[in-house]
Formats: C-alpha cells, sequence, structure tokens
C-alpha cells in the first residue's frame, strides 16, 4: 500500500460513520489510502502524513464563525469547526490538495473568508430542499474551469443533504456550478491550486463515473508530491 498516496478525511468523533466507509472505498477505487481523522484521534504527526484532504460532511457551522447568528434549531459541533479550520489552514499553507464536501466546501469558504446561508429551504423556488443521497438534483458548471474539465460536461445528477449554502465568496474562490436555484453548489480556487467544494456527496455515488473522476483527480494530484517511500 506505500504506492498509493494518503488521504485524509475528517469527520465527528463517536457516530455511526457511514460518510467515512463511504469515502475510504470511493479513495480506494481511485487508487488511495484514507486515514480517517477526528478531533479524538487526531495526532499532530498525521500532518506529516498526507499527500491529500478531504474535509467531510455533517452539522451546521457555527454560525459565528461567519457573522450569523445561532438560532438554536440546528446542532452544531465547535470542536469539530476548530479541528477543521486548523487542517485547512495546514491545507492552504502546504498547498495540499483539498476536496471540501458539504459541509466541507462551506467551511473551506468561511475559512476563507466568505459567509453562508444559515438555511435555504424558505429561498428555493424551482427544487425542493428533500434532503436524498440518491442523485435527483441537476448541477449546471458555471464556467470551464477545473470542475467543468474533470466531469466533463455542462450539466450533472447530484444529491441533496444540506440546508445551508454559501453566499459570499471567500478569497480566491470562484462558483464552479450552481443548481437550477442559483445556489452555489462547487467552488474552486481561482489561483491554479487544487482547492475544490462540492455541495452534494460524491462519496454516496460512486456508481456514477462523473462522480468517481472528482476522487480520481484528488488522487491525481496527491500523487504529484508524493515521497517515494511512505512508512504505515
Amino acid at each position: 500500500m506505500a504506492d498509493r498516496p494518503v488521504i485524509g478525511v475528517t469527520g465527528p468523533n463517536g457516530r455511526v460513520a457511514t460518510a467515512w466507509w463511504a469515502s475510504r472505498l470511493a479513495i480506494w477505487m481511485a487508487g488511495g489510502r484514507a486515514l480517517r481523522l477526528t478531533p479524538s484521534s487526531y495526532r499532530l504527526h498525521s500532518h506529516d502524513r498526507l499527500q491529500g484532504l478531504i474535509i467531510g460532511g455533517g452539522d451546521d457551522i457555527d454560525p459565528t464563525l461567519y457573522g450569523g447568528q445561532d438560532d438554536g434549531r440546528a446542532p452544531i459541533d465547535p470542536q469539530r469547526d476548530r479541528f477543521e479550520i486548523e487542517m485547512i489552514e495546514h491545507a492552504l499553507h502546504t498547498r495540499l490538495p483539498m476536496l471540501g464536501i458539504c459541509r466541507g466546501a462551506q467551511l473551506i469558504n468561511v475559512v476563507l473568508g466568505g459567509s453562508l446561508h444559515g438555511d435555504i429551504r424558505g429561498l428555493r423556488r424551482k427544487t425542493s430542499n428533500f434532503r436524498t443521497p440518491l442523485p435527483r438534483k441537476t448541477a449546471l458548471a458555471a464556467h470551464q474551469g477545473v470542475l467543468h474539465g474533470v466531469l466533463g460536461r455542462e450539466r450533472w445528477r447530484i444529491n441533496s443533504l444540506h440546508h445551508q449554502a454559501i453566499e459570499r465568496l471567500g478569497e480566491g474562490l470562484v462558483v464552479a456550478a450552481r443548481d437550477l436555484d442559483n445556489f452555489v453548489q462547487a467552488v474552486e480556487c481561482e489561483q491554479g491550486r487544487l482547492i475544490l467544494g462540492v455541495q452534494w456527496h460524491p462519496e454516496y455515488l460512486p456508481y456514477l463515473a462523473a462522480q468517481r473522476r472528482l476522487f480520481r483527480y484528488l488522487i491525481d494530484c496527491a500523487s504529484v508530491s508524493m515521497p517515494e517511500s511512505l512508512d504505515d
């Protein structure tokens, strides 16, 4: 397994780790090796083991981090927020290839100075906010950038498990895709390094070739700077 780049996958403490197992399989299928990272299991030396990073989905981001107000209705996880902010800052500083999934895309945007819609359910007009891991919604490419090149199409099917969404873009990010209600569905870095954030959950869609290509691209980018040998 030493020839497979190690991809850190962040997540919460002590819960049923469905997203972790789905991400682990997607990473393995793409040629990588996943390392689970949680606030309680993380160790400082794990930084040095990573060739890539996925910031996973989960609870809402604390609204106070982007100037919003906490109404107490949605679960938040401040410990995880702090942990993942540290991981994102490490990836930005070291230019580690990084993919944000749902909450992860939102948090990358917040770390870069952006803001979020706290709840988009009342703002939808053309689509519902029905939560499903199945690809029942449509994303549209916003420009011919990295994501468009990876997926190779102008529109694609996505799932939806969120009620927050990116509002004001963080520094250096551009919109890569929107949905039919014009909400941001993906962002990428405009400076030529790999920072991708997708609002959907590609780890639950390994049966779709376009979604598998997201993980393959992350692994390919991680492999470029991979050391000649890696201790297990």
